[in-house]
């Protein structure tokens, strides 16, 4: 019996093992654009913006212009993990700004509010550790909008992401970091603008308009 029940637990410790080291982020598209990130990770940059597709369809560079060198390190469907394994190769040029915006992808998942708090606040130290100068800026997690939702298992997380924000601001207390609520821009409350929005997730031109002009309103660029 003892033997029967000690099997159990070393297969439910396993499976524990499996999701606390998540890799479903990984998959063709995402080594591709990896491969590409690592092709210029050497490449200086005035500012960087790090996440998701929600960041990767981002028009930065053509948004900001001649003024700053814009890195995009957006990779779409990637999660807390993902953004967790890459992030040093990321800020080895030394950026002096770096945004940060991730977590919807780990929402969706299903990972546990505490392993995604955990991964980020890894990100915080690793980019504090490789490069000290870089400014770092923590942006919140943008909701979604469920009556244009194409995505079932994203309905009914209105609150996970709630929750997801309240974590994010209480690391930027923590570490003394600016935190942007990109959501004072892009939504209402926690219902993101129809007027924004392609799919209830994704954001449309209009919104990554208004995203920079929100930035440089608040002085963060």
């Amino acid at each position: 019996m003892m033997k029967k029940i000690t099997i159990i637990l070393s297969g439910m410790l396993g499976i524990m093992h499996l999701h606390a080291q998540d890799s479903t982020y990984n998959n063709w598209y995402y080594e591709g654009r990896e491969k590409l990130y690592q092709a210029l990770k050497e490449k200086a940059y005035h500012v960087i913006f790090f996440g998701n597709s929600i960041t990767e369809r981002g028009p930065w560079q053509e948004l900001l212009g001649r003024e700053y060198k814009v890195g995009n390190r957006g990779i779409g469907g990637d999660n807390t993990f993902g953004m967790k394994a890459r992030i040093a190769d990321v800020v080895a040029s030394k950026p002096k700004k770096i945004f940060l915006m991730m977590g919807i992808n780990d929402v969706g998942r299903g990972l546990p509010l505490e392993w995604s708090l955990r991964n980020y606040e890894a990100i915080i130290k690793i980019i504090q550790k490789k490069s000290s100068g870089t400014q770092i800026y923590l942006q919140s997690t943008l909701p979604l909008n469920e009556k244009m939702l194409k995505y079932d298992y994203l309905f009914g997380k209105e609150n996970l992401v709630r929750d997801l924000n309240e974590g994010i601001l209480a690391l930027a207390k923590k570490y003394d970091l600016i935190y942007v609520d990109v959501k004072e821009a892009l939504a209402d409350g926690y219902v993101l603008k129809t007027e924004y929005t392609t799919d209830g997730i994704h954001l449309n031109t209009d919104a990554y308009i208004r995203w920079v002009e929100y930035l440089k309103e608040k002085q963060y660029l």
